[in-house]
């Protein structure tokens, strides 16, 4: 069996990845998985009280993702993840014969204005600045702005990926 594609929907809080990553799961038939349902208890503590995660804070989580593709390597999955660094790229695609990250790129004006709407979400707006701070922007990523609607960047995503696709 051929493996199919691992997609990491990626970018800052509030970016659009859950809506985004949903819409490219059905389109292509594959799961779908939040990132934050994988964040420890305590990390969830940390952010939910106002406070940045940190690169060691996060490695358990990389690496819980990680695992989560290479279980899913066959019948692929997209997987929404901030993924901010190229370090936290290259554990989250570790060991993967296809893995994509789709980058939801926006302005702080633009993501912060989405987060002061976003109710019952344990990352408050005031984090949103360490966010963009960390954000190291891929250089091999299929790159969309999220001013379009979303169905026009699920359509942009899948023509870049056709068109890269091996």
């Amino acid at each position: 069996m051929t493996n199919k594609p691992i997609f990491y929907v990626m970018g800052v809080s509030g970016c659009g990845k859950s809506t985004i990553g949903k819409l490219l799961s059905k389109e292509l038939l594959i799961p779908f998985f939040d990132g934050d349902d994988y964040h420890t208890e305590s990390n969830v503590k940390k952010m939910a009280a106002g406070n940045p995660l940190n690169d060691n804070d996060r490695q358990g989580w990389l690496k819980r993702l990680n695992e989560l593709s290479q279980d899913h390597q066959n019948e692929g999955a997209v997987i929404a993840c901030s993924a901010l660094k190229e370090s936290y790229r290259t554990i989250l695609s570790k060991d993967l014969k296809a893995s994509h990250f789709v980058y939801l790129k926006g302005s702080f004006e633009e993501i912060s204005e989405r987060l002061a709407q976003r109710k019952n979400h344990f990352m408050p707006p005031d984090l949103l600045q360490s966010q963009f701070d960390a954000l190291e922007v891929p250089v091999n990523a299929i790159t969309v702005s999220i001013t379009d609607s979303p169905e026009k960047i699920l359509k942009s995503i899948l023509s870049v990926y056709k068109r890269k696709k091996p």
